[in-house]
């Protein structure tokens, strides 16, 4: 599952390109929903979580922020369920990493198998603004990495 917000589509854009490298590992499915649409429910029905936020001062969206903080109510079900996250900004140096930070210790949190990268971009895939080939690569990179591990876990 895949829940992001974004306010100039750019957060959205990723959400599409970590689907796409979903959808390379043959079996898996891709489930897209921006923030507003998600519910916390949705979370237990998913072996795979990526959360997507544009970067705010360094922190996530309120909206996001919301999000989790609702997931109090899917607190301790979690467990063993993989994530990862992603980000876009307005400029290099703006937060990035904190925003990425932000989602995985609420992850980290609710018992997550959180998925880093040792070739850069190890927090998570980043984009300053429109993602450009760069960009959207990492985020295929990275919806493949975890449809992945999803599938090494289930068997």
């Amino acid at each position: 599952m895949i829940v992001y917000d974004s306010a100039s589509g750019n957060t959205e854009k990723m959400a599409q390109e970590v689907a796409k490298g979903v959808k390379k590992v043959e079996g898996a499915k891709a489930v897209v929903k921006k923030v507003d649409q998600a519910s916390v429910d949705d979370l237990l029905n998913a072996d795979g979580i990526v959360l997507g936020s544009p970067c705010y001062f360094g922190q996530m969206s309120a909206k996001m922020k919301s999000f989790i903080d609702k997931s109090l109510k899917v607190y301790r079900k979690l467990d063993g369920k993989v994530g990862a996250a992603f980000t876009s900004s307005g400029s290099s140096a703006s937060g990035a990493e904190t925003t990425l930070l932000s989602m995985v210790q609420a992850m980290l949190i609710h018992g997550m198998v959180v998925m880093g990268r040792s070739e850069g971009m190890h927090y998570g895939a980043a984009s300053v603004g429109l993602p450009d080939e760069k960009a959207t690569d990492n985020c295929r990179d990275l919806g493949l990495m975890i449809a992945n591990t999803v599938a090494k876990l289930a068997k």
